[in-house]
């Protein structure tokens, strides 16, 4: 997969997310890629070979090949008319100032042009040799005469027209001061036209010759100039005109693609450079056409699109194509989902909409803190909820209130990384690896008519109740930093051979970190991931860290992205695919929504197993009844303890919500605890031999409302 819209993820348009319906075919929304273009062979010995061969070129220009580019292309006109039409009329009262100065000079120009017609200064022939005449011999009395008589004869005419002339424009002057205004508008617009028509000059223009202020303005000499300074096309010699150089052949555009400049083209043969070499000078090609590189998006064209080792095809944003507005998830209104389709993932820079296939997949996701990886981590889990048949194990290493709503849903739900939430950790994967064999057991033991290919369908899923199993671990270095070195090296080796073998047996993994170093995220598990996603990280070592040996240098590098592209990076889902993408926006309130809708999903098919079956907190959240928000964080914090010191619930409290607990000391949480009810049988809790103040969690749950423990056990 590439930066294309060919070959993106996904390209379907937002799915109705109701499992299993129908999925409109995909609709192209760029400019396809021209055929090849092939060169003609003289053929002297045939010479009707020239007609009777078919030219591999398409007939259509570049922009109406297809309906998406038609439409982005009249989009474009349109607002370029538009801009025009603002531009032009904040300049009216110029121009209107202008056209009255024209129409003087005009004016000034025709009256110069007629007096000496009107004046009878233009003689005729005959009268300008009887003046010459005259002045010779001014004795000649007769003579003198003949010259009046024929000035008299050429001017009588011009007097009455002249006279005419006068009088009317004096009565047109008067009728247009009588006349309604309309009248008068359309009048002098008829006599100011042609005036200023006549006293414009060779340089004068009535309208500002305006331009849009294009950031690019692609041309061709513009790419070959650009590509030639990036090292990638040779230079004419010293004394050779530079335009006989190699330069490359287009064989689409460049062309106006959306908001944007599309072209596709191949490099020159002899010059020893290929596609990969273009992708690896991004930075240099971005600097020379004057945009940032965040807004070039530069792929290959394979051989199954038409292309070759030469051939790159190249879309050139007029801006950052990721700021904005986020787009919303089609999950925060969606009812039901199957995790069998591709999950809607996000928009590309050209608006394209990528899809993601999880089956058969494990994910990795990695970048900086708050630019919202765990947000684009939390939504593929989303995906997950609205099918009743997949069953969730979640982890998170911080222990924060991002994964507080699975509590509803997860089968199995660690939160934190102190010593108790590390032996749930190591618990939960131990579970997971039975059941991951008692899968594949029951898998070799089918008939090869119901599972033909020794992997989970959909059919088993419900036949033999063997839901997906999406295992999700955020904050997976709080977890390795916190281990000791032998429980490391047993959960690394666990989480391999989930994530390995886990897919056949319809395992989806789901991990994050935010520092996928050696340390933190060992590079043997890093490297069995398929699909990884990353937000900004400092610099190409720590994309590729995330991203994959090399992808840097292919041009899947998530450093190019800044503080301000929150919810956008780069997504790899192959040796060779990957495209930058802004993800759906879902957030907090909408995740907790879908797991309530998730749980009464789950109920309905009778799925909802695990530490989801027996939690007070969300089933009080599913039964509307009010709890204490003391009590329900007091529960989450203890979720793993049986008991517990107060020093210890208070430390997780704060880390649970600094806001609410970062001012409570040990007798403001006994007065809120007893104000929600809890009645503590001793003040005194023994752990490991150690004797504190502390609680118990029973006395805590003996707190929550008796319709929920007969409700929900």
């Amino acid at each position: 997969m590439t930066e294309t819209a060919a070959d993106t993820v996904g390209t379907r348009p937002p799915l109705t997310l109701v499992k299993n319906t129908p999925t409109p075919e995909p609709v192209p929304t760029n400019p396809p890629a021209a055929d090849p273009v092939v060169e003609a062979v003289d053929r002297p010995d045939n010479p009707l070979a020239d007609w009777l061969s078919v030219p591999d070129a398409p007939v259509l220009p570049a922009w109406a090949r297809s309906a998406a580019s038609i439409k982005s292309n009249a989009a474009a006109f349109g607002r370029l008319t538009w801009w025009h039409t603002q531009y032009h009329g904040f300049r009216v009262p110029k121009y209107l100032v202008k056209t009255v100065l024209l129409a003087a000079r005009g004016f000034f120009r025709a009256s110069m042009g007629l007096w000496p017609t009107l004046s009878a200064q233009d003689h005729t022939a005959t009268v300008k040799a009887l003046r010459a005449q005259v002045k010779a011999r001014p004795e000649d009395v007769d003579l003198a005469t003949r010259l009046q008589m024929a000035h008299f004869e050429r001017t009588r005419t011009r007097r009455w027209r002249f006279g005419a002339a006068s009088a009317g424009v004096a009565a047109a002057a008067v009728g247009i001061a009588l006349a309604d205004p309309a009248l008068q508008a359309g009048i002098a617009g008829a006599v100011v036209t042609p005036l200023a028509y006549l006293g414009r000059g060779k340089e004068t223009h009535l309208l500002d010759q305006g331009a849009p202020p294009l950031r690019v303005d692609m041309s061709a000499q513009q790419l070959n100039d650009a590509l030639r300074a990036a090292g990638l096309l040779k230079s004419g010699r010293a004394n050779e005109d530079e335009k006989d150089a190699p330069r490359v052949s287009c064989s689409m555009g460049p062309v106006r693609d959306g908001r944007g400049w599309a072209v596709i083209f191949d490099l020159p043969r002899g010059g020893g450079k290929t596609a990969s070499d273009v992708l690896a000078k991004r930075e240099v090609i971005a600097q020379e056409l004057g945009v940032d590189e965040i807004q070039v998006i530069m792929s290959r064209v394979r051989a199954s699109k038409g292309g070759n080792a030469g051939r790159v095809s190249m879309w050139v944003a007029d801006d950052d194509p990721y700021l904005g507005k986020p787009n919303p998830s089609p999950f925060a209104t969606a009812e039901r989902f199957s995790i069998w389709d591709p999950i809607p993932f996000g928009q590309d820079a050209r608006g394209n909409r990528i899809e993601v296939p999880v089956m058969w997949q494990s994910m990795f996701f990695g970048g900086l803190p708050r630019r919202g990886k765990t947000f684009t981590q939390r939504l593929m889990t989303a995906a997950g909820l609205l099918d009743a048949y997949v069953r969730h194990y979640v982890a998170d290493g911080k222990g924060g209130a991002d994964w507080m709503p699975m509590r509803a849903v997860a089968h199995r739900l660690v939160m934190g990384a102190e010593d108790d939430a590390i032996e749930a950790l190591k618990a939960m994967l131990a579970e997971l690896l039975v059941e991951m064999e008692r899968r594949f057991s029951i898998l070799r033991e089918l008939p090869t008519s119901i599972c033909p290919e020794g992997k989970l369908t959909p059919d088993i899923v419900q036949r033999y109740n063997l839901p997906v199993i999406f295992v999700t671990i955020d904050e997976l270095q709080e977890y390795f930093t916190a281990m000791e070195r032998e429980d490391r090296e047993q959960v690394i080796n666990d989480l391999c051979r989930i994530a390995r073998r886990g897919p056949a047996a319809g395992f989806v993994s789901n991990f994050a970190s935010q520092r996928p170093d050696a340390d933190s995220v060992p590079t043997k598990l890093r490297e069995i991931i398929t699909l990884r996603y990353s937000t900004q990280v400092v610099d190409r070592a720590s994309s590729d860290m995330v991203l994959g040996k090399g992808k840097a240098a292919q041009g899947a590098d998530a450093s190019v992205l800044s503080e301000d592209h929150v919810g956008t990076g780069v997504l790899v889902t192959g040796p060779a695919s990957y495209v930058t993408v802004r993800t759906d926006y879902l957030d907090g309130t909408g995740f907790a929504l879908l797991c309530q809708k998730g749980r009464a999903l789950r109920q309905a098919a009778g799925q909802l197993t695990g530490d989801a079956a027996g939690d007070v907190t969300a089933a009080a959240d599913a039964s509307g009844v009010k709890l204490a928000p003391i009590l329900s964080d007091a529960l989450e914090v203890m979720r793993h303890s049986p008991r517990m010191f107060t020093t210890d619930l208070l430390a997780g409290l704060v880390n649970l919500d600094e806001d609410v607990y970062g001012d409570f000391n040990a007798e403001r949480l006994a007065s809120e605890l007893e104000a929600a009810g809890v009645k503590r049988t001793s003040k005194q809790v023994k752990i490991s031999g150690t004797n504190a103040a502390g609680y118990q969690r029973r006395d805590i749950e003996a707190a929550v409302p008796a319709e929920i423990l007969l409700a929900h056990g």
